[in-house]
């Protein structure tokens, strides 16, 4: 295959099997709080952590890799081996053309906040390493055509840093962060100085900073307790992307980007369509409020087209906005195995979305900008 041809997923979700915590950490010490998946009710399985179910509807979120799209599987026996399992995940992708893939959690949370919510701190540390080790030895080891994204605890920063140093030189090549982590402990506002030393460590490693969509769930409107699962499940996919509007904007004004100007952030699962407008917008208003007269040298947009990404992967029409967002800010995915991938169709859907796009545009979005962000070195 030619370079040209190439395909980063840049938003791809691991599923972690039974055994990846309940193998690294020991009982001994941590007993029933260890995350695992127990029995519930109706003949289902859930996964429990710390003596709480997570918020995810089964054992696995998978859609795309199930008979129906609708339905994630209840037990773990029903979870395709393709979720879990790397030589199979590389099939997967085989099968629709995805070249690399860069890895999200899904029992960890998209942002890593089933662990920030732990108000244990050694605790929390000790299931952020058992991920990230496994998502080394168990994936990276596998293929470098996995490209493995650590997690780190939620707080004191100290721990945050430390973890992030570790995981890299381990061979993570991302951090993933919730963006508001206040929203799960008491811990202070994501603008704070407090959390500078995060911000140095990323650009300093030379690593995104990767904020997820749909890890804070304070800055999404809840389903409407009627409606039927799969009614409920549609609205959050719907709403997810826009909840990213909030977390770039507070990027865009916190100054974050101007006092750490080499730190790169990567919303994930954001789509494309609204960036146009909100950095139209932003830079309208960020005049209105004399923002350049209160120590703002550059504009939202200028910041945004110098350190942030946004991530498309069904977006046709919306697209066509790339020269307002940026060329160089634009990634792809195929978000599998989420019940929203273009999976296994990615090919034929990346064919709609580039109709009459130029081939430099192109090969930018498909793979370029995720080659040099991440330091792929490609293999021909």
């Amino acid at each position: 295959m030619t370079q040209n041809e190439f395909f980063i997923s840049v938003d791809e979700h691991v599923q972690e099997h039974p055994g990846v915590w309940t193998k690294r950490l020991p009982r001994a010490k941590w007993g029933d709080r260890i995350p695992h998946i127990e029995a519930a009710a109706h003949g289902r399985e859930r996964w429990v952590v710390d003596g709480s179910e997570i918020d995810l509807s089964g054992v696995a979120d998978c859609g795309a890799a199930m008979a129906e799209r609708t339905e994630n599987p209840q037990r773990w026996s029903e979870v395709p081996a393709m979720v879990y399992d790397p030589q199979q995940r590389l099939q997967a992708m085989d099968r629709a053309g995805i070249d690399y893939a860069v890895l999200y959690p899904t029992v960890a949370g998209a942002g890593g906040q089933t662990f920030g919510r732990l108000k244990d701190p050694e605790f929390e540390l000790a299931c952020v390493q058992a991920y990230n080790d496994w998502l080394i030895e168990e994936w990276a080891s596998v293929s470098e055509r996995f490209v493995p994204q650590c997690i780190t605890p939620l707080f004191p920063i100290e721990a945050v840093v430390n973890e992030v140093r570790r995981a890299v030189a381990n061979g993570h090549k991302g951090v993933i962060y919730p963006s508001i982590p206040m929203e799960l402990r008491d811990v202070p506002h994501i603008n704070d100085a407090v959390y500078d030393p995060l911000w140095a460590a990323c650009q300093e490693l030379g690593v995104p900073i990767c904020f997820h969509a749909g890890a804070a769930a304070a800055i999404q409107i809840p389903a409407y307790q009627g409606y039927s699962p799969p009614l409920a499940a549609a609205f959050q996919a719907i709403t997810r992307p826009a909840s990213s509007v909030s977390v770039l904007v507070n990027l865009l004004i916190s100054k974050i980007l101007m006092r750490f100007p080499d730190l790169k952030v990567v919303l994930a699962e954001s789509g494309l369509g609204w960036g146009a407008y909100l950095l139209e917008y932003t830079d309208f208003q960020a005049k209105g409020d004399q923002l350049p007269q209160h120590g703002y040298a550059l504009m939202p947009s200028e910041l945004f087209k110098r350190q942030c990404y946004l991530v498309g992967w069904y977006d046709q029409a919306s697209i066509k906005t790339r020269n307002y967002i940026g060329t160089d800010n634009i990634l792809w995915s195929s978000q599998f195995p989420l019940a929203t991938s273009t999976w296994p169709d990615t090919r034929v859907s990346i064919a709609k979305s580039f109709d009459g796009i130029a081939e430099s545009d192109r090969q930018k979005i498909l793979w370029q900008n995720a080659a040099k962000l991440y330091k792929i070195r490609l293999s021909s």
